[in-house]
């Protein structure tokens, strides 16, 4: 049987190729980010503001 080349499979193909290794890596940015030493001291601060009494 002869594969049929359809806008479905053919979009199909493209979020498995393409889009879901780049979402992996934008996610794993966005972790590296929160976890990064550097950026502890920022995140401490935002974490206490709903505590904060004004």
């Amino acid at each position: 049987m002869k594969a049929i080349l359809t806008v479905h499979n053919l979009a199909s193909d493209l979020v498995t190729t393409i889009w879901t290794p780049a979402f992996v890596a934008i996610f794993l940015a966005i972790i590296a980010y929160a976890f990064w030493p550097r950026n502890k001291a920022a995140f401490d601060k935002a974490a206490h503001l709903p505590l904060r009494e004004e």
